[in-house]
């Protein structure tokens, strides 16, 4: 599985954007879609809210990929 650090400098993200952000979805209406359709989980439970609102400390999953949510003044993905 791969790890993302996800480097949050607002308050949140909302669900949708971070798997644009991250490059998961193509664009902000794909990643609605694939939580829609229930392929992503917050903190270890599904999460059908489109704009749920992502803060630091929350770990999202995705494709066998896990986003780590941390707090940093640059918004970046950093893959590792």
């Amino acid at each position: 599985m791969q790890t993302v650090e996800f480097n949050l400098n607002t308050e949140y993200v909302e669900l949708c954007n971070l798997l644009k952000l991250v490059g998961l979805a193509d664009s902000g209406g794909r990643g609605k879609t694939m939580v829609a359709e229930g392929l992503v989980s917050v903190d270890g439970h599904i999460e059908y809210r489109k704009t749920a609102k992502i803060r630091i400390g929350q770990i999202v999953q995705c494709q066998d990929i896990t986003i780590h949510i941390l707090a940093n003044n640059s918004n970046q993905a950093d893959v590792q």
